[in-house]
């Protein structure tokens, strides 16, 4: 089972931040990014197919689409493919935000 993580300034007491990320933030810095896409309808394809709503920045990682979903002023990321992980830092160091799990 894989871990689900979330990048957030919640945890930033500093005063001199944004509390949340705002979505033309993220709009912005994954546009300048060539291996990420955005969406606004995320489909999940198995023995069903379920297609979600929201805003989602796919990561083109080899033949894999990895989703970073905003929601509510933070961005959700699967950790279940460890490449993951030092993208994710990457983003929230850019954003001036932290990772946490869950």
């Amino acid at each position: 089972m894989s871990k689900r993580y979330r990048i957030t300034r919640a945890m930033q007491n500093d005063g001199d931040s944004a509390q949340s990320i705002s979505l033309e933030e993220c709009k912005e810095y994954f546009a300048s990014k060539p291996d990420f896409s955005y969406t606004s309808v995320f489909t999940v394809v198995g023995a069903t197919t379920m297609s979600i709503d929201g805003d989602f920045f796919m990561w083109s990682y080899g033949d894999t689409k990895i989703p970073f979903r905003y929601y509510q002023g933070d961005i959700y990321v699967s950790g279940s493919n460890e490449a993951v992980i030092p993208r994710m830092l990457e983003v929230a160091s850019y954003l001036r935000a932290d990772v946490v799990e869950g």
